[in-house]
């Protein structure tokens, strides 16, 4: 199978923000400090191997179909939907947010998506659908970290 220039885009539309992530991610674990540091940190490199692998999946399925996956940084920088992370130092809380709304909004473009990928090449939706689900469980595992035990679950993340 040959990829369409719309499946093509769309994969590639993940690979930069699964990249994006991966080098955010870092941003973050380098630059962290506050209360629960070791744990955020260690957990923050959880998500950057994720995204990682993710992202080398995404473009050797790119590749698979004959599609020409494309990391370089300038890019990444230019096609990225992930808002720019902060510079400096990031506080645990303010880290568990920046980084709980970039899984989400990884995950959202993933979605975004979905339907075009998943007509023209399922393989591919399968692909996107076991990413989906380890992001949202990295989001949810993160996101916990400075959840009150009185939160509403079922409400929608706020923006």
């Amino acid at each position: 199978m040959k990829a369409s220039p719309t499946l093509a885009s769309n994969l590639q539309l993940v690979l930069t923000d699964l990249i994006e992530l991966h080098l955010q991610g870092k941003q973050a674990h380098w630059n962290l400090v506050g209360t629960n540091f070791r744990d955020l940190h260690l957990q923050l490199d959880e998500i950057v191997t994720a995204a990682r692998l993710f992202a080398d999946d995404v473009a050797e399925r790119m590749r698979a179909l004959h599609a020409l996956p494309d990391g370089r940084s300038s890019t990444v920088t230019a096609d990225t939907r992930l808002d720019g992370f902060p510079e400096g130092l990031t506080s645990t809380k303010d880290t568990v947010k920046l980084i709980t709304a970039r899984l989400e909004r990884t995950v959202k473009t993933m979605r975004d998506v979905h339907d075009e990928v998943d007509d023209e090449d399922p393989t591919s939706a399968d692909l996107l659908h076991a990413v989906i689900e380890r992001l949202e469980q990295l989001a949810w595992m993160v996101n916990a970290e400075t959840m009150a035990p009185t939160a509403a679950v079922t409400e929608p993340a706020a923006k």
